[in-house]
């Protein structure tokens, strides 16, 4: 399967804040919040949502096509590590007027997490056209972007029936209603995770029958319980998570999950084996400080899916992760 992959660009700012967030929270002033927080290490790594998950399938063998916009000044050396590691960077414009998009994030002890994101190059994505890859790529997934162009590029989905999948994840609190019903509406699968689908279902209005009715198939990350995924007129799929983790940094698990869950589906194989799978390329991003800086080796990969979810179900990915 021929997948492409839409949304930010972007150099990850990560910090570690050694105490608890709840802890400098005061309930009866959350109006009013004024907090800074001392953090202990800062690390700056590549990232953005969409290169996040082509990294992921690249490193699983796939080739995905990445779509969306970097600054022409500071992504030369981002562009050839993608590259390197499997991605079609073809579909990627460089900006003249913007830096690439700055995510930056503070993450303590609970592995809790607070975070702000600058967009720059990505404020142009709604420059790019989709229409061109219908019969070139067999699914499309749309990622968190500037809200405009995820609109576009699902509009541009329907008309040209490019199959996709509707990934709203840090764009969802920019999000209305109604926004977020047209970008899930057709939609072959949608990525979640337990708070995102609820408060799907509250800007909606839908409830979780009226949202598995209007998209193919969701999949719904629940951290440390592993993975659900819904099918109208089907049992839920549960899947326990990946045992003996040992976390560092939570972001772009979220990321390597869906990379991972895709490949599987890429390669033929259940909706249950595509959790596993998730769960754990999200486990090599939880265990490693940088959405990409963790390695998928086949070797140490099946043997740990072995342990964690059985012989049979190590067979069925060692064949197509060589």
């Amino acid at each position: 399967m021929r997948i492409a992959v839409t949304g930010s660009i972007a150099t990850d700012h990560l910090m570690t804040f050694p105490g608890r967030f709840v802890e400098q929270l005061m309930p009866d002033k959350l109006d009013k919040i004024a907090l800074s927080f001392l953090v202990d290490t800062l690390v700056i790594r590549r990232g953005g949502v969409a290169a996040n998950i082509a990294f992921g399938l690249g490193c699983l063998g796939l080739r995905p096509l990445l779509v969306g916009t970097a600054g022409q000044n500071d992504f030369v050396g981002y562009r050839e590590w993608l590259e390197a590691h499997g991605v079609d960077t073809s579909g990627v414009r460089e900006s003249t007027q913007h830096h690439t998009a700055r995510f930056i994030g503070t993450t303590d002890t609970d592995m809790n997490q607070i975070a702000s994101f600058y967009p720059g190059a990505m404020t142009e994505d709604n420059q790019i056209d989709l229409s061109d890859l219908a019969g070139l790529v067999e699914l499309v997934l749309i990622g968190a972007s500037d809200p405009d162009a995820m609109l576009a590029f699902t509009k541009q989905c329907v008309q040209s029936q490019i199959p996709f999948a509707a990934d709203t994840s840090w764009q969802l609190a920019r999000l209305d209603g109604e926004q977020v019903s047209t970008l899930l509406t057709g939609a072959d699968y949608l990525f979640c995770n337990e708070y995102e689908a609820t408060l799907t279902e509250h800007k909606t209005g839908w409830s979780t029958a009226d949202l598995n009715d209007r998209v193919g198939i969701v999949v719904t990350t629940l951290g440390g319980r592993g993975a659900r995924v819904d099918r109208a007129g089907h049992a839920p799929i549960l899947v326990p998570a990946v045992p003996g983790v040992v976390p560092k940094e939570p972001t772009g698990a979220g990321d390597a999950f869906r990379a991972g869950f895709l490949a599987a589906v890429s390669w033929g194989l259940s909706l249950e084996r595509a959790a596993q799978v998730g769960n754990l390329v999200a486990v090599h991003a939880l265990e490693t400080t940088g959405t990409q800086e963790y390695q998928l080796k086949p070797a140490s990969f099946t043997s740990r899916f072995a342990a964690a979810y059985g012989a049979q179900a190590a067979a069925d990915i060692a064949s197509n992760f060589i």
